[in-house]
């Protein structure tokens, strides 16, 4: 079964409150698989200037510079832990995307089922060759403004350390919100074609509006599979919000919680509509058929029409 990633990221907005509540509605409400947050190290991300800098976007700002922005909107790795803890009770797996190395050994720490390399650090070489020596669990990776050397590599990187079949890579454009024509859904077959026995599976992230084009991803990726024999399709990710018009860069490419329960819903439905018959007549035909199929025993020969 295909899971649904809850991307809530920083959609929370710095409050641990907002934050818990998102892990309960895509719980319990949406019946999302995974919630999903954003871990930075400001300092350690940013240089000099673009910390000092002011943010691109003043309107969705929370501090003077754009490295004050990001601090507000940090959590610590202890609050960290507290958020894998609420996933637990509420019956929902933890997981956070680590842009840097502070953040990749401090949620590693925590032992979640999967870490996530955004598409901004995939070619972070030793934040990742520190994940491949000291986590156990999956390790996913976008592949947003990515070109096929890089992604190439980045395969090669994670063969040679013998981590390749723990790795989850998803088709992925970079933009919030990005255009219909922009998402390139056949990328996903792509990296099927290419990387599929390589790889543990592939996966789609979109930052798009409306759930069509996933329900869409989703019947590419499970039939292509078929059709290939290898290629695993095992993750859908979107972004996650209580409301689309809070402060903050991401919330408009987010769905809200009715919106990702229909996608929850949805996609498991075809997941189990995507199939052959088991036999030449189900059970439910057999029915059908003794009631309303016309049979010449049951109603007759014809007569010859003149």
């Amino acid at each position: 079964m295909v899971k649904v990633i809850a991307e809530i990221g920083c959609n929370y907005m710095g409050s641990m409150d907002i934050a818990k509540e998102l892990i309960q509605v895509a719980a319990h409400v949406c019946k999302a698989d995974v919630a999903k947050f954003q871990k930075r190290s400001p300092k350690e991300l940013l240089t000099t200037e673009e910390y000092n800098a002011p943010h691109p976007v003043p309107a969705n700002a929370y501090g003077a510079t754009y490295g004050e922005h990001r601090e507000f909107l940090e959590l610590n790795a202890g609050q960290h832990k507290e958020l894998a803890e609420e996933c637990r009770i509420n019956g929902i797996e933890y997981s956070t995307s680590v842009w840097d190395m502070t953040s990749a050994i401090e949620i590693a720490a925590l032992k979640p089922s999967l870490i996530k390399i955004p598409s901004a650090t995939n070619q972070h070489y030793a934040l990742q060759d520190y994940l491949c020596k000291n986590y156990d669990g999956e390790i996913h990776v976008s592949t947003g403004m990515t070109t096929k050397d890089e992604i190439d590599r980045m395969i090669k990187f994670y063969e040679d350390r013998g981590r390749a079949k723990d790795l989850v890579v998803y088709a992925c454009t970079s933009g919030y919100p990005v255009a219909f024509e922009d998402i390139c859904l056949y990328e996903i077959t792509a990296l099927q074609e290419q990387y599929g026995e390589r790889i543990k599976s592939i996966a789609f992230s979109g930052h798009h509006l409306g759930i069509a084009a996933d329900v869409a991803a989703l019947a590419l990726g499970l039939s292509n599979r078929e059709r290939l024999g290898y290629g695993d399709f095992g993750y859908i990710e979107r972004h996650f919000t209580l409301d689309r018009t809070w402060k903050g860069t991401d919330h408009a490419a987010s769905l809200e919680p009715d919106g990702m329960r229909k996608l929850c819903r949805d996609l498991k439905n075809i997941t189990k509509s995507l199939s052959f018959k088991k036999t030449e007549l189900l059970d439910v035909e057999i029915v059908q058929r003794n009631k309303l199929k016309w049979r010449e025993e049951k109603h007759g020969k014809l007569k010859e029409i003149a």
